[in-house]
């Protein structure tokens, strides 16, 4: 009692809060808290990714969550600038909003790039012209997510298992075209999964169109998770520990292997948002999350695990958790998730380079309907 008087009358003599502030000090913390905008995949914004930042600032991060690149674009478009401060992205899709100008350029001095491994300090996609627009938070690989029981790691050490008599009736995609069509043309033998010819893009709807008796439906990220935890489906092409990571903190007997003919790498990453009026504030999110503790963070977020490209995050994740690091591929030694990038196997996710996208996504939807 005798310390909230002091406080009172201290408050009072400094005219520094009204009389009927006093009554109302929630009120008064409320409106001294910045609100800061994030457009994002989903996840990126609840409390186990953003809670340490948001009180570090004082500050709420309200997020608008999208599925696709094609929605976060069109979003943007309808949007007058300065309506995001924080785009969270998926790599491939950096570049169009480098050159739609939906994003604000970055001081790469500003950022932990000194922790990464080297193989992240200037990532492909994430930088114009020379200059920065976006910086890398977290990655994963995708091959082959299968169930244990049905299928064992050796089986899907390639993609041909796919078409195996044992397989009819029990194959599920992930309802995108992008990581379904890379991997089945790294099947093809592609050394560029989408930068390929003409022949080779009628060849690979060749192959995608021969799965087709084997595939039991096609699924959203609720409808994969239950399909692969059920036995409804038990090896799914295009995904990753992004999936199995979740389905395992259940209890269930899932893994993903990478295929002797390589698997496909997604990138998450943020940039600031072209006119945001928090700049500076989204500029110290992005800091935070290139951090090591950002990055412990975000390898353990509860949408899903992703692999992270600090070196001080890889350390903890190894001391603290070892079961999850070891799954993510983030250990010492001989085939760990830089051991895979730098012996060529991996190859980043990337929109089609001799096709338009839409060419893509036309087969794609032609291909669920037949």
């Amino acid at each position: 009692m005798a310390k909230t008087t002091l406080t009172r009358r201290a408050l009072l003599k400094s005219g520094a809060v009204a009389a009927g502030a006093l009554a109302m000090p929630s009120v008064v913390r409320a409106q001294s808290v910045t609100e800061m905008t994030m457009l994002a995949w989903y996840g990126q914004a609840e409390p186990d990714a953003v809670a340490a930042f948001e009180e570090l600032h004082n500050v709420k991060i309200t997020p608008k969550y999208y599925v696709g690149g094609e929605q976060m674009l069109a979003l943007l478009a309808q949007s007058p600038p300065g309506t995001y401060d924080l785009i969270h992205a998926d790599a491939e899709y950096v570049q169009q909003l480098v050159l739609a100008n939906f994003v604000e350029k970055l001081d790469p001095s500003d950022y932990h790039f000194d922790d990464f491994y080297p193989e992240f300090h200037k990532f492909p996609g994430h930088w114009h012209n020379d200059e920065l627009y976006a910086v890398i938070s977290r990655f994963g690989f995708l091959g082959i997510s299968h169930n244990l029981d049905a299928v064992s790691v050796n089986e899907a050490s390639s993609y041909d298992m796919l078409w195996d008599e044992k397989n009819k009736d029990k194959v599920g995609h992930f309802d995108w075209h992008l990581p379904n069509l890379g991997v089945l043309s790294l099947r093809d033998g592609n050394a560029a999964p989408y930068d390929i010819s003409g022949d080779a893009w009628a060849k690979l709807q060749d192959t995608t169109l021969s799965l087709k008796p084997q595939v039991r439906g096609f699924y959203d990220y609720g409808g994969v998770l239950s399909s692969l935890k059920s036995g409804e489906v038990t090896v799914m092409p295009g995904i990753g520990e992004w999936i199995t990571g979740v389905l395992r903190r259940d209890g269930a007997n899932v893994t993903t292997t990478i295929p002797e003919q390589g698997g496909i790498q997604f990138t998450e990453s943020f940039s600031i948002g072209r006119g945001s009026k928090k700049a500076d504030l989204a500029r110290k999110f992005i800091q935070y999350t290139s951090s090591p503790e950002g990055q412990f963070t975000l390898a353990n977020l509860n949408v899903f695990p992703a692999i992270i490209p600090s070196k001080v995050g890889w350390e903890r994740m190894i001391n603290e958790k070892p079961e999850d690091a070891r799954h993510l591929g983030m250990f010492k030694g001989d085939g760990n998730s830089i051991d895979l990038i730098r012996k060529g196997r991996i190859h980043i996710r990337q929109l089609p380079v001799q096709q338009d996208l839409a060419d893509w996504n036309d087969f794609w939807s032609a291909y669920k309907s037949t």
